[in-house]
């Protein structure tokens, strides 16, 4: 018989910029969003990422981890940007936020970051 082992490592990610980038999955449309977060400062490993929509569209939505370093949000209906992301470290429970870093009119496979 043989037998396959799965192991899944965490390793923090330091980076030395300043920023965040948020590259839009592919696949994400008006009411499905994706991104792959890099340059997280800090503490590394992410516990949670929140999305909250254009002003005056409610409060934080938690989205779920898809593999790796993206996350996701299935809404069922059209978001509407610009999106601010609540970032917060697995460990340290410390949060950033990215106010209005995807703008309206954003576009899946771009790369918006930061400032």
């Amino acid at each position: 018989t043989s037998t396959t082992v799965t192991s899944t490592y965490r390793v923090e990610c330091k980076y030395g910029g300043t920023s965040i980038q948020f590259v839009v999955d592919a696949g994400s449309n008006p009411n499905y969003f994706a991104a792959l977060i890099e340059y997280q400062n800090g503490d590394g490993v992410l516990g949670s990422v929140e999305l909250k929509q254009a002003q005056g569209s409610g409060s934080w939505i938690p989205m779920k981890q898809s593999w790796g370093a993206v996350w996701k949000l299935d809404y069922g209906s059209a978001l509407k940007a610009p999106f601010s992301f609540r970032l917060t470290a697995l460990e340290s429970r410390k949060a950033v936020v990215a106010n209005n870093v995807i703008p309206a009119g954003w576009q899946p496979g771009k790369t918006y970051r930061s400032v």
